[in-house]
């Protein structure tokens, strides 16, 4: 095989151990676990808003980030959840370009998966201290879950993960709310197929070992619109969409049926400035149709401390080097918006 061993990776226990997540930080993420949980069901009044970096770039940065976020949540607490989006690995269409903080602890250092882990766990460590807010993570490999599961609170499936089996199985096995993307392709059937198979129970092969699931009552979806043969963003947050989806929900034997809307990516053509008109939007079909009311449970959103983007390098603290990000104060306003009308 065409393949070269750099490093041998401790194993997971060795690196929670290296790292733990402090008994009291543990039980503020369990009491938000089970709030998270209670809105998917349909239990909770409480609308979700995950919000945050396209990707966790910077240690210092992003906990700023948090800490901000957590003061906001504090004044919304009555009618908003908000979870941080922590995202530690970065998908590359091509594969060029920065993938991350489990690759690149620092960007513009070698990837170092050894000193990545570490520094996420030390992230959330941080972030959770500082804000009270545990946070999302995508899973990119599913296979690294293990590393960081008992820090975070929501976990997504990327839509160029959602159709993959091991994505699928392993997502059977966790215990967090997991959101399945729809796929850059459109189909919502592959995204209903894959919301169905992680409510199954399975058995199959995970790192070493043969493992069996009690299935993921908790998975559901996220409209993140498409892309055409054409390479054009289709959004698919609007009215229609948005009922289309619902109506799909109702024709299969679904446990909690959910929508989330990512506000970004094919939807805002990752014309980030789009963001707040689209929640907006969101926002209003929620009011004028009472299954969406109870169906669409939360909002995805990609803000940083800077709006835009920047190159690795460019030296602007809490500036994306990936997607470009609605800022700060486009933020605030936003969440407070969202808080008085959702």
């Amino acid at each position: 095989m065409g393949i070269i061993k750099i490093r041998q990776l401790p194993s997971p226990e060795e690196m929670i151990e290296s790292v733990p997540l402090p008994p009291e930080l543990a039980a503020r993420k369990k009491a938000r676990d089970a709030e998270i949980k209670k809105i998917i069901e349909g239990n909770s009044p409480l609308f979700l808003v995950l919000v945050g970096p396209c990707s966790a770039n910077d240690e210092n940065s992003v906990c700023e980030y948090v800490a901000r976020l957590g003061k906001v949540q504090e004044k919304v607490k009555d009618s908003l959840l908000l979870i941080p989006r922590i995202y530690t690995g970065k998908p590359r269409t091509t594969g060029d370009g920065y993938k991350g903080m489990l690759h690149q602890p620092n960007p513009e250092e070698a990837p170092n998966m050894v000193d990545g882990i570490k520094s996420i766990r030390r992230l959330h460590v941080r972030a959770i201290s500082e804000s009270g807010l545990s946070a999302a993570d995508e899973m990119l490999y599913s296979e690294n879950l293990v590393y960081v599961e008992d820090m975070l609170s929501y976990i997504t499936i990327g839509a160029r993960s959602v159709e993959n089996q091991q994505h699928r199985l392993t997502s059977s096995g966790i215990t967090l709310p997991v959101g399945m993307k729809n796929p850059t392709s459109g189909d919502l059937m592959v995204m209903f197929n894959s919301i169905y198979a992680a409510q199954q129970e399975h058995t199959f092969i995970y790192r070493d070992d043969e493992v069996q699931t009690t299935g993921n009552p908790y998975t559901h979806a996220i409209m993140r619109g498409s892309v055409n043969k054409h390479g054009e963003s289709i959004p698919n947050y609007h009215y229609e969409d948005l009922i289309f989806c619902a109506e799909a929900y109702a024709e299969r034997n679904l446990q909690n049926p959910a929508i989330i809307v990512d506000t970004n990516h094919s939807n805002s053509r990752k014309i980030y400035s789009e963001q707040p008109r689209i929640a907006k939007e969101v926002l209003h079909s929620r009011r004028y149709n009472d299954t969406l009311r109870t169906m669409v449970k939360g909002l995805m959103i990609e803000s940083y401390l800077e709006p835009g983007s920047q190159d690795i390098g460019g030296g602007v603290y809490g500036k994306s080097i990936t997607d470009a990000c609605l800022g700060w104060n486009e933020t605030e306003e936003l969440l407070y918006y969202i808080a008085e009308y959702a």
